[in-house]
């Protein structure tokens, strides 16, 4: 007689040996999850947990997937089908938390020649920033020539004086930054154990609403993501076309376009923040060439950031059943409210509501 397969993680709430008990829901506490998650959804905006929330559902939906993966490799194993799920997922929350550490230890290493060039590099950058003030005051109106600096004494000393009446605000800066990480990498570590915790046979009516809300923002983030992905292969696809064909037939090659571009796409597939990011070390690096080859870097990422709002409007919209003017307008008036983070937000937040409402029947 064929031995019954055990269930896993991943399927046991479809199993028929042990079914989830659904509570049926009053009224109130349908209106106390809704009110609960609008709650944590805005508590993440006002406390700048963005990247945390972020990193949760990345957390979970990749421990998830790869320990699904690993469980049917251990399924095979004879020796392992008893214990498969248990393995699969320990061994899913080790990578996914090692995973970060050993890119930034690798990053380091490869960098450490560039960090050890940089006070030369430095130099050489103001070196060239010199000449090329002095050249402008060469060729501008003795009036406006006055204002200039007279050579890479006065500019490192503007620059001290600029970074020394800025210090708190690099510092806040710096602070903020490392929150971000910090929250970043905590939501990792909460996101992948919750991919793999013991699923309940029996939850009570509030748990049970608040575990639909939360299935309900996983799927919307997911339909995100992947429309993520397509506008970071189309932003790699125009930066590609800049850097290699549009640059050198204007006699301008940027040193690092295999780099550059790889960066393009990584940086892409997060929203907004990320192509502003790459393309902001792109137009650094045009300026070690010249100024002209930076202003066209830059004006390449000025119409790149404004076309980001039709593109990622028309393709998160296609795939979340959303107009693109629904969500041109959703993520105008998050920018306005919340800055940036609000702009990287409104596309997800916009769709989980949506679905909520489109379950209700409402629209």
């Amino acid at each position: 007689m064929a031995k019954k397969p055990q269930p896993t993680f991943a399927n046991a709430a479809a199993s028929p040996a042990a079914p989830i008990v659904r509570p049926t829901a009053s009224r109130g506490v349908m209106l106390a999850s809704y009110l609960l998650m609008l709650g944590a959804l805005m508590l993440v905006m006002w406390e700048h947990l963005l990247p945390g929330l972020i990193c949760v559902c990345i957390g979970f939906l990749v421990t998830r997937r790869f320990a699904r993966l690993l469980e049917k490799g251990f399924l095979r194993i004879p020796a392992m089908r008893s214990s498969a799920a248990g393995w699969a997922g320990v061994l899913a929350v080790i990578v996914v938390l090692l995973a970060p550490a050993a890119l930034v230890t690798l990053g380091l290493s490869q960098a450490r020649e560039y960090i050890v060039d940089a006070p030369d590099q430095y130099r050489e950058l103001l070196d060239y920033t010199a000449r090329t003030v002095l050249e402008l005051r060469s060729k501008l109106p003795p009036d406006i020539a006055t204002y200039l600096p007279e050579g890479a004494a006065e500019i490192q000393r503007v620059i001290a004086n600029y970074l020394r009446a800025q210090a708190g605000s690099l510092a806040m800066a710096g602070r903020a930054w490392l929150h971000g990480l910090l929250f970043s990498y905590v939501g990792l570590i909460v996101g992948s154990l919750a991919a793999v915790a013991a699923v309940p046979l029996r939850r009570k009516p509030l748990a049970e609403q608040l575990h639909q809300r939360v299935e309900t923002f996983g799927e919307a983030f997911a339909q995100i993501v992947a429309a993520q992905f397509w506008i970071a292969a189309f932003n790699t696809l125009l930066t590609a076309i800049f850097l290699l064909f549009l640059m050198p037939l204007w006699g301008a090659h940027l040193p690092y376009t295999p780099a550059l571009i790889t960066l393009t796409f990584l940086a892409g597939l997060v929203p907004i923040v990320g192509n502003l990011v790459c393309n902001s070390v792109i137009t650094l690096v045009g300026l070690s060439v010249s100024p002209v080859t930076a202003a066209a870097c830059l004006i390449f990422l000025i119409v790149i950031h404004k076309a980001e709002y039709v593109i990622n409007a028309k393709v998160v919209g296609a795939r979340t059943q959303m107009s693109v003017w629904e969500l041109l307008a959703v993520m105008f008036v998050a920018e306005a409210v919340f800055g940036p983070a609000g702009l990287v937000a409104a596309p997800l937040y916009y769709a989980y509501l949506k679905k909520e409402l489109q379950a209700a029947s409402l629209v």
